[in-house]
């Protein structure tokens, strides 16, 4: 009888005949990219002139501004905020950013107006192997409109996906998040400026 690295061809055969069985049996992985970041900025901003970004960090006040704002701390110290404009004028902003779903991150797109309403949420990559329902633009819809003033949760303004709860809290939690920092690190107003 024949042996491969310890293992006989006979015994090699019926590992490979169950892993295979096995793996039959596992649920089908539903991960998928769907936009890369050009991508996504030219889907957003398509008659725009120029999309260039501003690196914003987060200083012990504008960290405790969003944490108060948010109820929890954010987990990076330093976010890309999209800039489209035309000329002088600024057409939107874009924050694309990552939220934890049940096991793996979700990346995601807000494209919002020059005055911080949502136009738009795009899934741009999706790792969980369930729960992409989330991508589907019957939920993604519910976004648009929503500003800061608005409380973005799953359950109470944005309607849970069966199937899909904790990635639905997730992109509630990540588009509430790109409209607190953006009012708060473009919009609002430096309390030091004139007003005119």
């Amino acid at each position: 009888m024949s042996v491969v690295r310890g293992m006989t061809v006979k015994h090699l055969a019926l590992a490979l005949v169950v892993g295979l069985g096995l793996g039959a049996s596992l649920p089908a992985r539903a991960a998928g990219t769907f936009f890369t970041t050009p991508q996504v900025l030219k889907e957003f901003f398509p008659k725009s002139q120029r999309v260039t970004y501003r690196k914003v960090k987060l200083g012990p006040a504008e960290l405790a501004a969003v944490q108060g704002r948010l109820g929890y701390k954010p987990a990076k110290p330093e976010y890309v905020i999209f800039v489209a404009t035309t000329g002088e004028h600024v057409d939107g902003y874009a924050i694309i950013d990552d939220e934890l779903g049940q096991h793996e991150q979700i990346t995601f797109a807000v494209k919002l107006s020059s005055e911080g309403v949502v136009e738009r949420h795009e899934v741009m990559v999706y790792r969980e192997s369930y729960g992409q329902e989330i991508t589907d633009a019957r939920f993604r819809r519910q976004f648009q409109g929503k500003t800061a003033k608005d409380p973005v949760r799953a359950g109470v303004d944005i309607d849970v996906v069966t199937g899909a709860t904790i990635s639905s809290r997730s992109m509630a939690m990540g588009v509430r998040r790109a409209l607190v920092l953006l009012d708060e690190l473009i919009l609002k107003p430096d309390p030091g400026e004139p007003k005119g």
